[in-house]
């Protein structure tokens, strides 16, 4: 028998509260990770060249160069390990449990050495308040198997989601990737054009046009895992939209809009719940800034020359 829509082993309940000192700790985790991508990955616009991406089982870099081959570092919630292979067939592998950043870190650095890997990466963690060098950090040391197997769950329903969401536009979109910076998973399209705004100073900002939906698990800063969305430049308007589904609300501390998971979790269909979240808050954007749906929404199939009869 198939799994019900609103099954909770797969919408698990995760408040904040309940595994932030875990969730600090393997966002460092994530951190010393993500700086290997940061250090050899060629750039790509909007830093997508440092993300990582949802595997059934976690998190991976995907391949990264490194010389005459590649390597991979994958984050496995469910075996709990930390797995680093290479094209030339030869792996270490990093238990994860309860350790110190400082632990884990010099752990990654030690098993690329044995890979023949030679790196060196800033240790300043990024965009968190009060940082601490990976090799000083033993304040993060917290690790709850059962907390990071519900989080693996979550990360793969968001997956799924905004992988179907992303289905829908075939104009410049990004891959749905995990920014080990904000410890989020996120969605942005873009409508190809570039918009200056004035500031209040006289001087002007430049944005790309663009809308943008993820998942956060929460922070010291937002202490309640839940869905986002923003536009920018946001056109006239757009924070007073009507949004789906109830429940959805605009939050001034974030500026953005909001859907908290826990109200998500127990809807009916959870999984439609954050496509029209998604789609709700692009079409308000799309909308109120006359953005070309008409080109931007076609099927990509109809713009693929058949191949079935040549």
């Amino acid at each position: 028998m198939a799994p019900s829509k609103s099954d909770p082993t797969l919408w698990p309940s995760l408040p904040y509260q309940e595994w932030s000192s875990t969730c600090e700790t393997v966002h460092m985790w994530t951190q010393i990770v993500g700086k290997l991508k940061l250090e050899l990955c060629a750039p790509e616009n909007h830093w997508w060249h440092v993300a990582l991406y949802v595997t059934p089982l976690g998190l991976t870099t995907g391949p990264i160069p490194y010389e005459t081959f590649t390597f991979q570092v994958e984050f496995d919630f469910s075996c709990h390990q930390l797995r680093i292979v290479t094209s030339a067939a030869k792996a270490e592998i990093i238990t994860l449990e309860p350790k110190s950043v400082r632990k884990f870190y010099l752990e990654v650095m030690e098993a690329l050495g044995r890979l023949n890997i030679k790196i060196r990466i800033d240790t300043l963690p990024r965009e968190v308040p009060h940082p601490i060098r990976f090799e000083e950090d033993i304040v993060h040391s917290s690790y709850d198997k059962v907390a990071m197997e519900k989080f693996r769950t979550i990360l793969n329903q968001c997956d799924r989601a905004f992988r179907e969401f992303r289905g829908r536009f075939c104009g410049k979109s990004s891959p749905v990737h995990f920014f080990w910076g904000g410890f989020d998973l996120a969605e942005t399209r873009f409508t190809g054009k570039v918009k200056e705004i004035q500031n209040a100073d006289g001087n002007a900002t430049t944005f790309a046009e663009e809308h943008s939906v993820g998942f956060w698990p929460g922070s010291e800063f937002y202490p309640t895992a839940g869905f986002y969305a923003y536009a920018l430049p946001p056109p006239v308007g757009y924070y007073q939209s009507s949004i789906d589904p109830e429940g959805a609300r605009y939050d001034e501390t974030l500026g953005e809009f909001v859907l908290d998971y826990e109200a998500v979790r127990t809807l009916p269909d959870p999984y439609q719940a954050i496509i029209a979240f998604a789609q709700s808050t692009y079409e308000a954007a799309a909308n109120l800034g006359n953005w070309d749906r008409s080109n931007l929404e076609k099927v990509i199939l109809e713009r693929i020359p058949s191949v079935v009869n040549r």
